[in-house]
């Protein structure tokens, strides 16, 4: 498995906003994705009104799904655009506020529902300002981050998780000698190197 050819690679925050304002987002999924809701009791393990939390979420519609469980959300996305229409597609009324730990933060607060976005980098965030989380929902986070951030995209994630946390994790098999990514490969054994 050789991955050389990408470890390299950087996509920068500017470029994901293009995507967004270009609608370049092949990557979301309407109708939500078929894996949580086949692994949804992984996720839950019988336990109802927990903390969730969505890496990088896009206007990924499983947020509004899981609110409606009585679950609370949280999600981070650098694009506000793509908040913005995730509120605006499902008829969502929110209001604004900064974030004053986080520098030109805002965060875009559900009023109907217990739904907060926080429109920054995720690595401004921390388990100070978003609390912890007891599940995960990382569908096209990790490999999205770039491959040189990958160790400090997952301590992240480590230090937000709560005892008894549920990390949902969806990755991407190709040859990456064919594709540039993002999504980037991420091999098994590097994700059991990661996570530990």
């Amino acid at each position: 498995e050789d991955v050389g050819s990408q470890m390299d690679r950087v996509v920068t925050e500017e470029e994901w906003l293009q995507k967004w304002e270009k609608g370049n987002t092949g990557f979301h999924k309407e109708q939500g994705h078929p894996l949580l809701q086949k692994y949804l009791d992984v996720l839950l393990n019988g336990r109802s009104g927990l903390r969730i939390f969505f890496p990088l979420c896009g206007k990924a519609v499983e947020m509004k799904w899981l609110a409606d469980m009585g679950h609370s959300v949280v999600g981070v996305e650098v694009s506000e655009q793509a908040l913005k229409e995730f509120f605006a597609e499902h008829n969502l009324p929110y209001c604004e506020e900064p974030v004053p730990e986080i520098s030109g933060a805002k965060k875009l607060q559900c009023t109907s529902r217990n739904i907060s976005l926080y429109c920054c980098s995720i690595y401004d965030l921390s388990s100070s300002i978003a609390g912890k989380f007891d599940g995960f929902w990382d569908r096209g986070a990790l490999v999205a981050v770039n491959p040189c951030d990958r160790q400090r995209y997952v301590s992240l994630m480590v230090t937000l998780m709560e005892k008894n946390s549920s990390y949902l994790l969806v990755t991407v098999l190709y040859d990456p000698n064919k594709h540039k990514g993002p999504p980037f490969y991420v091999p098994e054994s590097e994700l059991k190197s990661l996570f530990g």
